[in-house]
């Protein structure tokens, strides 16, 4: 069996113990209640407090959750609801695109892939579920940086890798994507990131008609492109998938 910290199974057992009542609880209160010397106790709330998920009253003293764990846990849900929302239309989108479909969201300066439908034929296929793409190369990623703030700000300040001839580094170029893609509500990746793979993606909004993640299309250069364009079929496909989930995540029109 596995060794554990118990350092860090305390502080489990700590937020636990606070998330546990609507009253703030004093250092005494947290060390009898979980067998712990004051100053071990003390330890550990400082720490947590540190990190922001942990709050001290100034008038009491008194301890309870802080605003990083809360905004851990919304994040979480805000994900999860997302996917929820998603999946009927994702998996409509596939049918008719005849592609693979991808719902993104940013993460750690990239693009973490919360979830995939395969394309609906009998090829294999490995499903991408947790994987990290490029920010600045995707269809999926240039979404995210012309429509959220913070991704937008990572972009601009990270290490824009070439992957092919055609992936664009040049920060005056990449800001001139990003405008083209606000100006026509999706973004493309015609072999960008991974050579003969094509991509199309739009932004998806919750209610307060902030940018949470994007959808998109992926598959061969052959059958999303036609005459050297992007498929407008597949593009209005995407963007009503957006659309649809925008919806349903109570965003309204857009």
């Amino acid at each position: 069996m596995a060794r554990t910290i118990q350092s860090l199974e305390r502080a489990a057992a700590m937020l636990r113990l606070l998330a546990g009542g609507e009253r703030r609880l004093g250092l005494s209160d947290i060390s009898s209640s979980l067998g712990l010397a004051k100053g071990t106790a003390h330890g550990i709330l400082r720490t947590l407090q540190q990190e922001g998920f942990v709050e001290q009253d100034a008038a009491s003293g008194r301890y309870q959750l802080g605003a990083e764990l809360l905004r851990l846990g919304n994040s979480y849900l805000d994900v999860h609801e997302l996917r929820a929302r998603a999946l009927v239309w994702t998996d409509d989108l596939a049918r008719s695109s005849g592609e693979a479909v991808y719902l993104g969201v940013l993460h750690q300066q990239g693009v973490l892939i919360v979830h995939h439908v395969f394309r609906p034929d009998d090829s294999r296929q490995v499903l991408e579920v947790g994987a990290m793409h490029p920010l600045h190369s995707t269809a999926l990623g240039k979404v995210l940086s012309a429509y959220d703030p913070v991704a937008h700000s990572e972009i601009v300040e990270a290490d824009r890798q070439a992957f092919t001839p055609r992936t664009v580094t040049g920060l005056g170029d990449f800001e001139g994507l990003l405008d083209l893609t606000r100006a026509r509500g999706w973004a493309a990746d015609v072999e960008e990131t991974w050579e003969g793979v094509a991509s199309v993606a739009a932004p998806i909004h919750d209610r307060r008609r902030m940018p949470v993640g994007a959808v998109g299309v992926t598959g061969a250069v052959e059958r999303v492109c036609q005459d050297g364009e992007l498929r407008p079929e597949i593009i209005a496909a995407v963007r009503d998938c957006a659309r649809a989930v925008s919806r349903d995540l109570g965003a309204g029109r857009f």
